[in-house]
């Protein structure tokens, strides 16, 4: 396993990148622990689950947590669009259940170059943005051995315009506020 996880992660800023899996959603939560400021998380309000922002208290404060609700996913792009090129907030996040286009992707790219933020793109898994920088498939992992709460997780760096690829256990450090790698089980 590739173990140079801190030179992908935190995520490149002034690009955009994915992730998928069923721990996406905490790897977009550890990309807000090593921002500074707001982060902007857009979501369409169809959706039947919330953003709990007091359980992102473990990874952050949860009062730097910008929540847009929009209609749909046209109008997330826009929204994320706009934010990303303003560059007053350092992360923007967003939810999709559609395929991005190439052309939406490449706005989104040029947007964080034109602001300097980072974008990310929370997709299902097999969808993907030809225009994407890094594409993360994040999953959890069982430890039997660990606390009750761990946070242990796969992340497979499945796409990279940039270089290699890799994979990781990571796991929160609650007291020191980092991501550790940590060896899977066996190694």
């Amino acid at each position: 396993m590739h173990r140079d996880l801190f030179t992908h992660f935190p995520p490149r800023p002034a690009r955009v990148h994915e992730a998928c899996g069923p721990a996406a959603m905490g790897f977009a939560a550890l990309c807000m622990a090593r921002s500074d400021g707001a982060v902007l998380w857009v979501r369409e309000s169809w959706r039947h689950e919330s953003i709990n922002p007091v359980a992102l208290a473990v990874y952050a404060d949860p009062a730097r947590l910008l929540l847009a609700q929009v209609k749909d996913q046209t109008e997330g792009l826009a929204v994320m669009e706009e934010a990303l090129r303003d560059g007053s907030v350092p992360l923007v996040v967003i939810e999709l259940g559609q395929d991005l286009s190439l052309t939406a992707g490449r706005r989104l790219q040029l947007a964080a170059k034109a602001g300097g933020g980072t974008g990310l793109c929370l997709i299902p898994e097999g969808m993907g943005s030809n225009a994407a920088e890094t594409r993360w498939r994040c999953t959890p992992v069982f430890d039997a051995g660990a606390e009750a709460d761990s946070t242990l997780q796969r992340w497979d760096l499945i796409k990279n315009k940039s270089g290699t690829l890799g994979a990781w256990h990571v796991r929160w450090d609650r007291a020191a506020r980092r991501v550790d790698v940590v060896s899977p089980a066996g190694d």
